[in-house]
Parts: C-alpha cells; structure tokens; sequence
C-alpha cells in the first residue's frame, strides 16, 4: 500500500513538474517572439522610411540632371564631363554597418553646402519662375529629410553606440566662379550627388536584406 501511494505521489509530481516545464517553454518562446518582433519592428519602420525617400529622392535626382541641363542652354551635354576639385566622394566607406550609416549621414552633411551654393548660383542665373529651381528646392528639402531619417534610423538600429555627430571638417566651397565655371561646377555636384543616392539606396536595400530578414526568421523560427 505504502509503496502503491509512493507510486502515486512520485507520478503526481512528474505530472505537475512537466506541466510547469511546458509553461516555462510557452513563456519563452513568447518572450523571444516579442524581442524578435521589438526589434523586426525598429528595423522595419525607420528603414522602409529612409529607403523610400531614398529612392524618391534617386528618382528625383535623374529629373534634376536633366532639367538643369535644359536650362543651361549650349554645350550643357559638356559641362558634367569637366573635372571639378573638392566634391565629395559619392561612395559609402566603412567595414561595419553601423559605419556605413554614418559614412551615409556623413556624406548627405557635406553635399549639403554645395547644394546650396548650386542653388543660389542657378537663382542669379534662372528666372524665378525656372522649373530648375522648383526641384533643386525639392530634392534639397528632401536630401534634409533624408539625413535626419539616418540619423534616427542608426538609433533604432544601434541604440547602445553614440549618435553620429556631422563632420566637424569644414567643407571646401568654390571661390568666386564665372558663368561658365558656375554651369559647370552645378552640373558636377548634380551628377555626383545623383551617384551618392544611387549608392544610399542600394546601401540601404542591402541592410535591409541583411538585418531585418534575419530578424523574421528568428521569429518564424520560434
């Protein structure tokens, strides 16, 4: 008899220690899908926004090129052939994708001045009611855009790693140019910046193929 009730309460106990097992497991697979799902939706969110503005911003600058070379009058099929010194390098740098975020606020940081000065030199050149200056506006509003999306993105993605900060280096700006030097020197930094976006988006695409599948699968996974 005694041996009938150690039977019993040795079986009750396995019964309730493999029911407490199984709901450890179903917590912590609940737990790893909300992490997965937390960090699938930091990932998604902040880069599909920074990607399709990316993209439209791509898409944009094609038109701009071929807008500002309309407006140029002759020989404008020759001004984006001349070198120009002291334009920034269109492509992303760095080993890490933390880096490679940065190289991209970086570089959307530096653009930005010659941006600028492209634009007020085509508003001497242009009437005020020029097309060219219409979407110059345009893709430099969106191109600031753009740079605070990075900058966001990189803290979603990377929330224990410092803020990039914008380059403290000065950014070397064309002296005094004539009207030719002027055509030429915007046709440059249009085409060179087209490169740069050519190269965010496609920077972009990779980090989103790289991270934020892995981060489904783990969730599909559990």
């Amino acid at each position: 008899m005694n041996g009938h009730v150690k039977s019993m309460n040795f079986q009750q106990f396995m019964e309730q220690a493999t029911t407490l097992l199984s709901l450890l497991l179903v917590m912590a697979v609940d737990s790893t899908r909300t992490v997965a799902a937390s960090r699938n939706q930091q990932c998604g969110n902040p880069l599909q926004q920074t990607l399709k503005l990316s993209r439209l911003i791509q898409k944009e600058s094609v038109d701009l090129i071929k807008t500002y070379k309309a407006s140029q009058g002759e020989m404008s099929e020759l001004f984006c052939k001349v070198s120009v010194n002291n334009i920034p390098d269109p492509n992303i740098s760095g080993m890490e994708h933390s880096e490679r975020i940065v190289s991209i606020y970086t570089h959307l940081q530096d653009f930005l001045p010659h941006f600028n000065r492209v634009y007020d030199q085509q508003t001497d050149l242009q009437s005020s009611t020029s097309p060219l200056l219409t979407e110059l506006n345009s893709v430099r509003a969106h191109s600031i855009n753009l740079a605070t999306l990075t900058n966001s993105l990189y803290q979603s993605l990377f929330p224990n790693l410092p803020v990039p900060e914008p380059a403290g280096r000065p950014t070397t700006l064309p002296p005094p140019q004539n009207v030719f030097q002027q055509k030429v020197y915007g046709c440059v930094v249009l085409k060179t910046y087209k490169e740069l976006l050519l190269n965010v988006s496609r920077e972009l695409r990779t980090l989103k193929s790289k991270m934020c599948i892995r981060r489904i699968q783990i969730n599909t996974f559990f």
